[in-house]
């Protein structure tokens, strides 16, 4: 596996009861992956010299993350290296601009958008949209196409003189509507390379300051209908880029009861976490099945309602007390941290919560979440 954050991690914990060998290539030895993983290589993903020495011996590459360039991927594929997902698919989480332009070309809905090359451009576009939040177009999205994650390389612009610093980049930048939405979801389908795919229930991703802060699964009160399309959306996606491995849809459920696709993940994701423990089988779990051609476990959910809650640094670094508490008061708590450093705003672990009654367990998931950072005390 390229990457050795806590995707790499929890990944490498689904392969031991299977007896996975697993390989890391990693950039420190503080990795999250790197402190639990044997075999590690610390090396630059980005050198291709490196990636081809990593990857001489594995049976397949696959990755935590959708930096490795793409041409490098390329290269290990005509070396006779299966990745992944491959790069011909895995370029569509890399560029946003590409994604856009295959999911248009496959009658995926989609906010309106187009590439734009400097602000007076941004304003063009913003006027293309008319009848928007204000007479203007105003505000739109500004994303850069390549790099950015958790909030980062994306804008809210609400003029032209606002639009500059997302093209000091370097990189092309993608106008988006802003859109109207009641809530995120997610769609989360695993696909393997002889086209068996599962399909996990679509679930509401509630995000603070652009980061993932909880996910309920199942989204509640989401039509059943509506949910259905996302799932087979999701699974269309995936047949249709070649997909292998987990994917993640990010979607918008409109006002008007539309559902539109927001981004694209190909790899184990925030948004199925939940499934560690309230899945019959993990996304990290399906996602070592499918890189490895194996039948894909089952999805379905073994509650009702599960949540799970992001950790996020606080000032309180010392975790090992707080445990004493969030274990003592809810023995059901399902605890996993990821052996970073505790830094102000950094995800450090996560919290999975379940039963029956979804406001009892989302005030489980809060609580502790909270106590672990240091925001709660009681």
């Amino acid at each position: 596996m390229v990457g050795g954050g806590q995707l790499a991690r929890m990944t490498h914990e689904a392969g031991i009861p299977l007896g996975i060998r697993f390989k890391l290539l990693s950039d420190t030895p503080q990795d999250s992956a790197a402190q639990v993983v044997g075999d590690v290589v610390i090396g630059d993903y980005r050198d291709l010299d490196t990636l081809r020495a990593f990857a001489h011996g594995c049976d397949v590459i696959t990755f935590d993350h959708e930096h490795v360039p793409t041409e490098h991927l390329r290269a290990l594929e005509a070396d006779g290296i299966p990745v992944r997902p491959g790069p011909d698919a895995l370029v569509h989480a890399q560029d946003k601009g590409v994604m856009r332009e295959k999911l248009d070309a496959i009658g995926v809905p989609c906010p309106r958008h187009r590439i734009v090359s400097d602000p007076a451009d941004v304003e063009r576009f913003a006027a293309e949209l008319g009848g928007g939040q204000a007479p203007d177009g105003f505000p739109v999205i500004l994303k850069t196409v390549r790099g950015g994650y958790d909030g980062k390389g994306v804008w809210v612009v609400r003029s032209s003189k606002e639009a500059a610093e997302p093209f000091r980049a370097g990189v092309p930048v993608l106008a988006e509507e802003k859109v109207d939405f009641v809530r995120e979801l997610a769609a989360n389908i695993v696909r393997s390379p002889h086209g068996q795919a599962v399909a996990y229930p679509v679930v509401e991703s509630i995000q603070v300051d652009g980061v993932c802060d909880t996910v309920i699964a199942p989204a509640p009160g989401l039509d059943e209908e509506l949910a259905g399309q996302a799932q087979q959306l999701a699974l269309r996606i995936a047949q249709e880029l070649g997909v292998v491995g987990h994917l993640a849809v990010e979607l918008f459920e409109t006002a008007d009861g539309r559902i539109l696709v927001n981004e694209l993940a190909m790899r184990p994701h925030n948004s199925g976490h939940w499934t560690q423990d309230g899945a019959i089988t993990s996304q990290f779990a399906n996602h070592v099945r499918a890189v490895l051609d194996l039948p894909l476990g089952d999805p379905r959910p073994r509650a009702r309602w599960t949540v799970m809650a992001n950790v996020l640094g606080g000032d309180y670094p010392d975790m090992y007390y707080a445990y004493l508490h969030c274990m003592a008061r809810d023995p059901q708590l399902k605890i996993h941290m990821y052996g970073k450093d505790v830094k102000p705003g950094r995800k450090v672990g996560h919290v999975n919560t379940y039963g029956d009654d979804l406001a009892d367990v989302r005030e489980r998931a809060a609580h502790a979440a909270g106590y672990l950072r240091g925001t709660i005390t009681e």
